[in-house]
C-alpha cells in the first residue's frame, strides 16, 4: 500500500517551477499534492500526481532529473494531536520518518500525511494495527 512520488531536482533559479508546472499542465497532470526542499543553489520538488509514469517521461524529456519514489500515505484527524498519535505509534515501532508533508483532504475532519520512513513494510503493519487509515494511490488522486 504505497503511492507514487515524484522527486524532482530543481536548480535554485526564478522560473523554474513555473517550467515544470507547466510542462505537467501540458500532460494534462493533476498535482494533488507538494513539497519543496530548497537549499542555496539547487532544490528537492515532491509531487504526488494523478500520472507519475507520464508526469516522469515528460520532465525526464524536458531535461529535469527526476525519479520514482515509493511513499506511503494515511489520514489523520484533523485536530490538535492527531498527527502526534501516528508519530507516537511510528515512533513506538522504531521507525524513523525521513521527510513527511500534509495536505487538505477532500474528506471533511481529515488531513493527509504523505511519509517517507525508513522501513515501509513495517510502517505498513504498524499503521494498520493501530487503525490509522493508510491511504492508497486511487484515493489520493480521486478522494475516497
Amino acid at each position: 500500500m504505497t503511492v507514487n512520488q515524484l522527486s524532482v531536482f530543481v536548480e535554485n533559479k526564478p522560473g523554474r517551477l513555473s517550467e515544470i508546472t507547466s510542462i505537467l499542465q501540458q500532460q494534462e497532470v493533476d498535482i494533488r499534492a507538494l513539497s519543496v526542499a530548497d537549499t542555496t543553489h539547487f532544490g528537492i520538488l515532491r509531487l504526488i500526481v494523478d500520472k507519475p509514469a507520464q508526469a516522469e517521461s515528460a520532465l525526464k524529456s524536458a531535461g529535469f532529473t527526476v525519479s520514482l519514489t515509493q511513499v506511503i500515505a494515511i489520514g489523520v484527524s484533523d485536530r490538535p494531536g492527531g498527527l502526534a498519535e501516528a508519530m507516537a505509534v511510528l515512533s513506538g515501532g522504531g521507525i524513523s520518518v525521513e521527510y513527511m508533508y500534509a495536505f487538505i483532504s477532500r474528506e471533511e475532519k481529515t488531513a493527509y500525511v504523505i511519509l517517507r520512513v525508513d522501513n515501509i513494510e513495517k510502517a505498513v503493519e504498524l499503521i494498520q494495527a493501530n487503525g490509522i487509515p493508510l491511504l492508497t494511490e486511487t484515493e489520493i488522486i480521486h478522494g475516497k
